[in-house]
């Protein structure tokens, strides 16, 4: 006997609906995202204090977008579409790199300022009618927070305080819960880069739901022993996740971390949130240290997500030893990530056609469906 696929318009009230399979495999509907979400709304891109000196800079993918982020000679940083004005050849191949006063486009030596005003070019003196403030690059709109520079390639970039911080008040409360840990301040204590084989969506969906921690995640939950239970820090507003009585800090053992940030209250130690900034953004709050995540979409079916893990600078400048605390969420991002690249061949099969299901400890994932096919006009 054979089961045909699951048809969503009888559904037990229990269960909810999820994407259609293709939303995930087809490169029309990623060409959409590109255009209409990646393209138009806050993408965090760089960390400031990786671009420490003047002429620093380092290129982020937003969309069809390279997106070049630089420290000027005045301090601050700036963001211009990595495009040279005159042929359209790109500036900086490099993702990061360091110039001294200037950059120059490689294939014709336009030269330009690091405030992005053209400064030279050959035969530019026999120009006089080419105003050089005219011909600078295309700037990005940029706003720095949480020590990140988030930036946005749109015309009119929506509101950053409705949708970024906004993103941590719809989870926290407010915005001073997350501000509390001063994230800023911190110092990265280690960067890994992951090349995940599959749709930036499946990722997303992962990182909200605890439905599988049980099942996948079994030093997560000796530290986060709620999560067995299935429902995720994401589901309920203000709630985090409070340790297990045995467990001394966030590590891959249990074992004790560090010192509470100075910022966090005693309502916020012990316990562990986390908040998705849509579209690609993921932040982990824990008492001594904050894990976040920065998702680049690169095809269909294929995601870099680079994730940094942040500590007091005098933790790092003691020499401490922070590697069980890194452990414990690296192992969690790889259990994470090959769940989802399991997942992402069967987006294209018949069987998962007009989509899958959500059981009621997923239900807040329909809100980021509905949130993304609005976006999409479908």
């Amino acid at each position: 006997m054979t089961t045909a696929p699951l048809s969503h318009t009888s559904l037990p009230q229990s269960l909810h609906p999820t994407l259609p399979g293709h939303y995930y495999t087809d490169p029309e509907i990623f060409r959409r995202e590109q255009e209409h979400v990646f393209e138009t709304h806050w993408i965090c891109a760089v960390r400031s204090a990786d671009l420490a000196k003047p002429g620093a800079f380092r290129t982020a993918q937003v969309g069809r977008e390279s997106v070049l982020v630089v420290r000027g000679r005045d301090g601050a940083l700036r963001a211009f579409l990595n495009i040279c004005r005159h042929r359209g050849a790109r500036l900086c191949m490099e993702p990061r790199g360091e110039v001294r006063r200037a950059l120059q486009c490689p294939y014709h030596a336009w030269t330009y300022g690091l405030d992005g005003r053209l400064s030279a070019a050959p035969g530019l003196t026999g120009m006089p009618d080419v105003d050089r403030s005219g011909y600078g690059l295309i700037p990005v709109a940029l706003r720095e927070w949480l020590g990140y520079a988030w930036v946005c390639t749109a015309d009119e970039p929506p509101s950053f305080e409705e949708t970024v911080v906004g993103a941590a008040v719809e989870r926290l409360g407010d915005a001073a819960s997350i501000e509390r840990y001063r994230t800023e301040d911190l110092a990265l204590g280690e960067r890994v880069t992951y090349d995940v084989r599959a749709n930036w969506k499946l990722i997303v969906e992962n990182f909200m739901e605890c439905y599988h921690c049980a099942t996948i995640h079994p030093e997560l939950t000796d530290v986060l022993p709620e999560f067995t239970d299935g429902f995720a820090a994401q589901y309920y507003v203000g709630h985090g996740a409070r340790f297990a009585e045995e467990a001394e800090g966030f590590t891959v053992d249990g074992s004790a971390g560090f010192g509470t940030l100075p910022g966090v209250g005693p309502e916020q130690d012990r316990r562990y949130y986390a908040i998705t900034v849509r579209p690609t953004v993921f932040v982990n709050l824990v008492p001594d240290h904050v894990i976040l995540h920065r998702m680049y979409p690169m095809a269909e079916d294929r995601t870099v997500v680079e994730c940094d893990w942040l500590y007091a600078p005098e933790v790092l400048e003691s020499g401490a030893d922070v590697s069980k605390s890194v452990e414990l969420f690296h192992r969690v991002n790889s259990q994470d990530f090959e769940a989802c690249e399991r997942t992402q061949p069967a987006m294209s099969s018949r069987a998962y056609r007009a989509g899958g299901v959500l059981v009621p400890t997923e239900h807040h994932i329909g809100a980021f469906h509905t949130w993304l096919t609005e976006r999409l006009g479908d």
